[in-house]
């Protein structure tokens, strides 16, 4: 299954863990494909740049090495007109739409305010895991 991943989840599951540490495990197990855009790659970079300094015990950048290497890149158009109520949130539904995916997942309320665009589901890190990782790996 190709995902793909906000901003949000990918910093959350390198620092704290939890379902969004889940589902970067699946994809480690290859349990699911992750699709990203050199934009947004390095927005990841970005974002954990800014919290590696307060939390020396996690290594982001191996992941984000793996993510650069491993997921699959493509380089999306913008859309032709803005969906979000973030227009920044318009690269991440440019990308899934792009790639085909079918799911997006994020903690990002404007993101998740539109659900269902194209046929792109936004669902968060939980219910992803409810309805498409095994319940009994979260």
């Amino acid at each position: 299954m190709k995902i793909f991943l906000d901003t949000n989840v990918v910093i959350s599951g390198i620092f704290f863990g939890g379902p969004p540490g889940k589902i970067l495990e699946a994809w480690r197990d290859r349990r699911i494909q992750i699709v990203l855009s050199p934009e947004i790659l390095q927005e990841y970079e970005l974002v954990a740049d800014k919290l590696a300094s307060q939390h020396k015990d996690r290594d982001a950048g191996r992941v984000l090495d793996l993510l650069a290497t491993h997921a699959e890149t493509v380089q999306p158009p913008p859309l032709a007109e803005g969906v979000c109520e973030d227009p920044d949130d318009d690269k991440f539904l440019a990308c899934a739409a792009h790639a085909d995916v079918a799911c997006v997942i994020s903690g990002d309320k404007h993101l998740l305010r539109v659900s269902g665009y194209q046929g792109i589901e936004v669902v968060s890190p939980r219910d992803f895991i409810d309805k498409h990782l095994n319940t009994s790996d979260a």
